[in-house]
Formats: structure tokens, sequence, C-alpha cells
């Protein structure tokens, strides 16, 4: 069997920030995008809404509930609403590439014309713990706040203003390429071709009798874009 969860997936316990609310008067995490990454909300417990814009269908708001999944594409803005403690087990392609480069928090683009502010913004968790976190979240929705009127106010500067933000993401992403490439080969891909050679081998059986556990989330959670995040990926053989 392959290293990892099925599939090469990326899997993340995730508790959407609720210590304070937002510039907004929202509890929420930071909106943000990744370029090349799908990603998927399974809702395990509490309430909230998956905020998500992108160039085809601009901005709408899907609920979340327990039991509920949302699913959204690479380029899609999303901000995650917390209305009742909202509890998510996060599922992202590519061997879970958005937590390792592949995303972009939303800060305006006054920020976005300077990288030494964003890189400052950025690192406020690492520096600050869960006061820069949220220090971090309540400039991005400050910033997005922004962007919400534009779509009440001015539709065509609202695409616009989603278009340079995504291709503005695209470009920094670009030189990660080669690693990226060297994670989705060992991960996702390897687990295709492994598939792709078990149904060529048919009618002969070919694979491993193995299981593995995934260890549950351990130490101390990390201040992600969207709240408390554990990282499922401790496995072991059973």
């Amino acid at each position: 069997m392959l290293n990892g969860p099925l599939a090469g997936i990326g899997l993340t316990h995730l508790r959407v920030y609720g210590q304070r609310p937002a510039p907004d008067g929202v509890q929420c995490g930071c909106p943000h995008v990744h370029a090349i990454t799908h990603e998927a909300y399974y809702v395990l417990s509490g309430t909230g809404a998956l905020e998500l814009h992108d160039t085809a269908h601009g901005f709408r708001t899907v609920e979340l509930t327990p039991g509920k999944l949302v699913q959204f594409a690479p380029n899609t803005l999303h901000r995650a609403v917390n209305t009742g403690d909202l509890t998510a087990l996060v599922l992202m392609n590519n061997a879970g590439l958005a937590e390792r480069g592949d995303a972009r928090i939303w800060f305006g683009p006054e920020v976005d014309a300077d990288p030494d502010a964003y890189a400052a913004l950025w690192r406020l968790p690492a520096e600050k713990g869960l006061d820069g976190a949220l220090e971090r979240r309540d400039a991005a929705v400050t910033a997005y706040m922004a962007l919400l009127a534009l779509w009440e106010a001015d539709r065509p500067a609202y695409f616009a203003e989603l278009a340079r933000f995504f291709d503005l993401h695209a470009r920094a992403v670009e030189p990660l390429r080669p690693r990226f490439a060297d994670i989705v080969a060992n991960g996702p891909k390897a687990w295709v071709d492994e598939t792709v050679g078990v149904l060529g081998a048919l009618p002969v059986r070919v694979g491993e009798a193995d299981a593995i556990a995934v260890a549950p989330p351990s130490g101390e959670p990390r201040y992600g874009m969207c709240g408390l995040l554990g990282q499922l990926e401790q496995t072991s053989n059973v």
C-alpha cells in the first residue's frame, strides 16, 4: 500500500475561528484562494457557511450543517463563517498543496502591490500566536469588505478585482511548480498509477493485503487561515 491517506488527499481537522468577531461582525477565517487545489468541507459539528467568489458565478453563500459536504474548485476565493462552533474535516486533492504554498490571503490591492507588507501580515500567527492569527484575519476582512461593496455597487470592477487577484497568485506559485510536481508524483499520481497497473493486470490478482490507521491530530493546533488546524497525516500499519 502506498503511504499517506487514500488517493493522496490532504486531510485537516478544522475549528473555524470563533474567539471574537471580525471587523464586519462575523466570526470567520481569512478569505483566500488556491491556484491548483480543489477543496471540500465535510461538517462534523456546529453550523456556519462558506462564502464563495469566482469569475464565472460571482458571489454566493452556501450554508454548512452537520453531515453536509461542500466542494469547490481552484480559483475560488472563499471565507469560512462560523455561526455555531463550526468544526469540519477539510479534504484537499494534490496531497494538500494548499498547506504547502498554494494559498494567498485577500488583503486588497494595496498590500498585493507591497510584497513586504504582505509577508508581514502572513507572518503574524507565527510571531504572535492566536492574537496574530486574529489580527491577520481582521486585516483580510477589512479589505474583503471593500470587495463585497464592489459586488453590490460595481459588478465589472468586482470581477476585474477577482481576476487580478487570481492572476497574481498564479504568478506567485509558478516558481513552486517543480516542488509541487514532485508532491503530486509521489502522492495522487502514484495512487492513480497503482490503480492503472491493477486494472491492466486483470484477471491476474495484483496488490498487497494491507491496512493503515491515520492517527488523530496531536500536539497544539496550528493557526491557519480559516481557524485552528490539526493535520491527519501520521499513519501506522494495522
